[in-house]
């Protein structure tokens, strides 16, 4: 039975929000340039289960040099092995009053308003997922995803995807200071400093094909490398990238790779000051629940509260971040800016 007796408004609600929901994940990507471009590349991708499992290429077979009748070894060797995550649940409420409807007869009336509370959530949703972004996977008592503070620490030696980054370090993500792990270049990041210190990043994090190809700068390191480089020399980057979204970018060119640099500051920004991550997106992937991705909680209009003359709902996510390949990933920060 509708909620709402009047024909009028029977399920407008739910219509809006279905035509809005499965865009969700396009203006959250919009909004978040690692989401753009794993959304661009297919690496959004779902997962069943309780948890969120990755297989990882851990070892590779060697090769072997002989000759003539020499004996070939082919003793067992363990290639492959999983990790896995725990699956974080969010969800955005979206409710309106009895008195808000009946304020708004007709239907050329309600959309308008439907249409501002939706914007309003798809705003809370994209802030909540770009701040729980560069977290750690403990804020909300441990419910958030596992940002960047988990895969890409300052410290690499964390519990990260089930295995233990201090014992495994070919799990481990690179990891550098301004202030200490560059003497002979320097000991802070700045016009004359920056170009070198990211070649000699990009340089160890690069093998073959592999590399970071997203560089996303605090406003401190974009800066000096803008001022880096004058404008004959400078390479922005629009088309295709995240740049065609508005993004203030340039393009890295260096040892062996070229990236995109990506500006991360702004008003509200969760960017952590004096850093700059180093991402190999290929090694990337968001994984979300086939049945909760930016779907409604309940069924038709949402629920109506017996208290309350309402009606409320909710847009719900739920999957993680996850990564296959960590070596390649790296971050830079100033422990003394």
């Amino acid at each position: 039975m509708a909620i709402n007796p009047n024909i009028n408004y029977q399920q407008v609600l739910s219509m809006a929000l279905e035509d809005r929901s499965t865009a969700w994940q396009d203006l959250v990507s919009d909004a978040i340039p690692l989401f753009d471009v794993l959304r661009r590349k297919g690496l959004w991708e779902s997962y069943s289960g309780p948890r969120i499992r990755q297989t990882l290429l851990i070892d590779l077979p060697q090769i072997q040099w002989y000759r003539d009748y020499d004996f070939l070894e082919n003793a067992p060797r363990e290639l492959f092995n999983d990790a896995y995550w725990t699956p974080k649940q969010a969800a955005v409420p979206i409710s309106l009053s009895m008195t808000e409807i009946l304020n708004n007869r007709g239907e050329n009336q309600l959309l308008p308003v439907l249409r501002e509370y939706i914007r309003a959530a798809e705003t809370g949703l994209a802030q909540g997922l770009d701040s729980a972004l560069y977290g750690d996977g403990t804020a909300a008592g441990g419910k958030s995803i596992d940002g960047f503070g988990a895969a890409v620490p300052i410290t690499p030696t964390n519990v990260y995807g089930g295995i233990n980054r201090a014992t495994e370090t070919i799990w481990a993500t690179g990891s550098y200071d301004v202030a200490t792990d560059f003497p002979d270049i320097g000991t802070e990041v700045d016009s004359t400093t920056v170009k070198a210190i990211f070649d000699r990043i990009m340089g160890e994090r690069t093998r073959g094909n592999n590399a970071p190809d997203l560089i996303l700068a605090s406003p401190q390191h974009w800066e000096a490398y803008a001022a880096a480089t004058v404008s004959i020399q400078r390479i922005t980057s629009n088309d295709g990238g995240v740049g065609r979204l508005g993004f203030r970018t340039l393009e890295y060119i260096g040892p062996g790779s070229r990236a995109e640099i990506v500006w991360g500051g702004g008003f509200g920004s969760n960017m952590p000051a004096n850093t700059t991550f180093f991402l190999n997106t290929d090694s990337l992937r968001m994984r979300y629940n086939p049945d909760r991705n930016f779907d409604t909680l309940f069924p038709g209009d949402g629920q109506r509260p017996i208290n309350q003359d309402a009606i409320a709902q909710f847009v719900g996510w739920m999957g993680n971040l996850t990564m296959t390949n960590p070596i390649f990933n790296a971050r830079l920060y100033d422990s003394a800016p």
